[in-house]
């Protein structure tokens, strides 16, 4: 089958406008607020050490917390309009959410279930299957999955593993993020070499070793699954790429929390961590190296900001859009992988140990390098949206 091309064209300079004109950075007091409620909620239901000792486990998911966060808190309807029974919020609140769970690197489903499938629920033909799904998840009684390897880059051809023979399906998804956690799986497929985007009932989950057993990865076999079509064509097309533009454009903001959780635990500890009779912090050699860290998180914010501002106010096949999630993407990875390895060396040897949390953003931040594409691939889509040469 051939691979689908991108939906959008490269941005035409001779009839592009400023996109920054209108663009709000800022946070708003709805967004400040929103942050306080949730950063209270992880305060006070997040217990690192229990965390970390759950990683051992069978069953490293936080299954309580989301709980009180989706159905309690109400944020697995964020991006539900409320005539749906969701809240009718904006991407801008969702990459608020996203902050402050990267930063308590919370095993939730909040991405993969309120964000990723969510979005392409939303953008296909409504009937009773989607309206009752998505009712379910937004109400957090049920948690979805878009069945694609986390590492799907927007803009991939269309996968092809899976196949629709009537009304089932064959196949296996590998690498699907929170895919044994999920009720709700929406899986792209091709029947008679057309896309269909198809809800499975019976989908069989298998966990799989995970960097980031915080988000753990699970192979999804669909052999024999009863389908139910909800788009086919260019609507699932359309659809899955949403799903993964939005979900790419979000992702900055949870690689913001983790990067912007490192600093500034570093930099308390290196005001207190005494070396020859002075604070570590006060030699001019690791002022430098976390100088370099703050300015990478500053920029890191402008831009996972600018990508949750366009989602909110474009469509995410608008080519401005899709660039500021490219750039947001290619820049986020690194940052927060650098982020994360400056505060384990800057621990000292308590950032060697398995009891200190800092190793719990590391493996996040690596793991997040690979979601949605790698930062080579977003470089790649940002040169041909402004149709510059590769290099």
């Amino acid at each position: 089958m051939t691979a689908h091309p991108d939906l959008a064209e490269p941005l035409d300079p001779a009839v592009a406008t400023d996109p920054l004109a209108d663009a709000g950075l800022l946070y708003g007091e709805v967004e400040e607020d929103l942050r306080a409620t949730v950063r209270d909620v992880l305060r006070d239901r997040l217990d690192p050490a229990a965390q970390i000792g759950a990683l051992d486990s069978q069953a490293p998911h936080d299954r309580r917390l989301w709980a009180d966060l989706a159905g309690v808190v109400g944020l697995a309807g964020l991006l539900v309009p409320e005539e749906r029974g969701g809240a009718g919020a904006s991407a801008r609140e969702v990459a608020v959410v996203l902050e402050e769970l990267g930063r308590g690197v919370a095993a939730v489903p909040f991405l993969t279930s309120a964000v990723v499938a969510t979005t392409a629920l939303l953008a296909v033909p409504r009937s009773t299957a989607v309206d009752g799904s998505l009712a379910r998840l937004a109400a957090g009684e049920s948690t979805g999955v878009l069945a694609l390897p986390l590492s799907t880059p927007p803009g991939a051809s269309w996968p092809s593993a899976v196949a629709l023979d009537g009304d089932r399906l064959r196949g296996t998804v590998t690498s699907v993020a929170d895919g044994e956690l999920a009720d709700v799986v929406l899986v792209p497929a091709v029947r008679d070499d057309v896309p269909v985007l198809a809800l499975a009932d019976g989908a069989v989950a298998t966990p799989r070793p995970s960097l980031d057993q915080t988000r753990r990865l699970a192979d999804l076999a669909v052999d024999g699954a009863a389908a139910t079509v909800v788009a086919e064509g260019e609507e699932a097309v359309a659809a899955v790429r949403a799903a993964l533009v939005t979900g790419a454009g979000l992702l900055a903001s949870e690689q913001l929390g983790v990067a912007g959780w490192c600093l500034e635990e570093t930099v308390a500890y290196v005001k207190v961590r005494t070396q020859f009779g002075r604070p570590v912090g006060s030699f001019q050699a690791l002022k430098h190296r976390l100088a370099d860290v703050w300015l990478e998180v500053t920029s890191l914010r402008a831009a996972a900001r600018y990508a949750a501002d366009r989602l909110a106010r474009a469509s995410a096949a608008d080519p401005e859009t899709e660039l500021a999630v490219a750039v947001a993407q290619a820049y986020a990875s690194n940052v927060a992988v650098h982020a994360a390895e400056e505060a384990l060396q800057l621990h000292g040897g308590i950032g060697m140990t398995w009891e200190h949390p800092v190793h719990v953003r590391l493996k996040r931040a690596k793991a997040d390098q690979l979601a949605f594409g790698t930062a080579g691939r977003h470089r790649a889509r940002i040169a041909a949206l402004v149709d510059l040469p590769p290099a």
